[in-house]
């Protein structure tokens, strides 16, 4: 089969990844073979292809975002049959026994696997994933508009939740929420707040293509990443990998305000004074998925129902689909074709 494999981690303007023919994968016993057939691009491939993750597997296949229907089904993976369009996600394997995993934190888990960092992900033809941390499809969203909700969507779904809006004093009716960047996660999070009756504030830097988007999905109010918006705000979330985003966030928050961070890398963040965390402020960071978290999305998504926005890029053109991505060249979320 062909795929794009990382050999060793550079910056994506070298075009490191490298097209090349490798052994169709075998399932195990609890796996799926899934021939792919749109995998989304995403900041953690990033994060992945030029080494702002640590190594865990060399060569690996990135790719995370996985829309595909299964081709072989291992000898214990009967949840599944073959024909199936299916999806697959960050999260690809827990160790189960741990205590994280045993208190339903298995996105805590101590010896986690994940797709595209430590196993092969969707890059390519085939993978092969667990069926027990695969996911059906809802039939709503077609290959190309599902594949960015597998990870931009399940993330912005957890950030959502771990705000604490709708939990005790601040219903969703009314709540006031930012948003620090508006890439994949951000196009999707504004959905769902807006269809829980919340007022979505957008801070982001680009205004081509980010501020633009923001404004036609019904934003209240877009402005640059460090502007400070007209009301103060129950919640935030940054999803732009920028330590310096904080301090700006943290001073627009009302008393008792949660900021949440939803990357998996983020740049030093400055110092800043006590007084901005006073008034029970809280800072928190989202640390992957449960099953649970991207079962309830999908099917809240299917609901509303979610439209992502998405640029398609062909599979020859994998390098190129990171580099625009980098540079700020997407609207909404980046798609490569299988």
């Amino acid at each position: 089969m062909n795929a794009w494999v990382l050999n060793a981690p550079k910056a994506v303007d070298n075009k490191p990844l490298r097209k090349s023919a490798i052994p169709l994968p075998a399932p195990l016993a609890d796996e799926l073979l899934i021939r792919v057939r749109a995998c989304g691009i995403c900041r953690t491939d990033l994060h992945v292809v030029e080494g702002e993750l640590p190594v865990r597997k060399t060569p690996v296949i990135p790719g995370h975002q996985v829309v595909g229907e299964v081709a072989a089904c291992g000898t214990s993976a009967t949840s599944f049959a073959v024909g199936q369009r299916v999806g697959v996600a960050w999260l690809n394997r827990t160790c189960g026994v741990c205590r994280y995993c045993r208190s339903d934190r298995e996105n805590l888990c101590e010896a986690p696997e994940f797709t595209g960092w430590t196993v092969n992900g969707g890059y390519a033809e085939f993978l092969t994933a667990p069926a027990e941390f695969t996911y059906p499809l809802p039939a709503g969203f077609d290959d190309l508009q599902a594949a960015p909700l597998l990870c931009a969507g399940i993330i912005g779904y957890r950030s959502l939740r771990l705000t604490g809006i709708g939990e005790g004093a601040v219903g969703w009716a009314g709540a006031r929420l930012g948003l620090y960047g508006f890439g994949a996660a951000g196009h999707v999070v504004i959905q769902l707040a807006k269809a829980r009756g919340a007022e979505v504030y957008v801070c982001t830097r680009d205004r081509a293509r980010h501020q633009a988007l923001a404004a036609e999905l019904g934003a209240a109010w877009v402005g640059g990443a460090t502007d400070e918006p007209p009301v103060k705000l129950d919640a935030s979330m940054i999803f732009a990998p920028a330590g310096e985003l904080i301090p700006p966030a943290l001073r627009a928050l009302d008393r008792g305000g949660t900021l949440v961070l939803g990357g998996i890398h983020m740049s030093p963040i400055p110092q800043f004074e006590y007084a901005l965390i006073y008034g029970e402020r809280t800072i928190r960071s989202v640390a992957n998925n449960t099953r649970g978290d991207g079962r309830a999305f999908l099917d809240e998504a299917a609901r509303i129902p979610v439209r992502t926005h998405i640029e398609i890029f062909p599979f020859e053109h994998a390098n190129e689909a990171l580099i625009a991505l980098k540079h700020d060249g997407i609207r909404g979320a980046g798609v490569l074709v299988v």
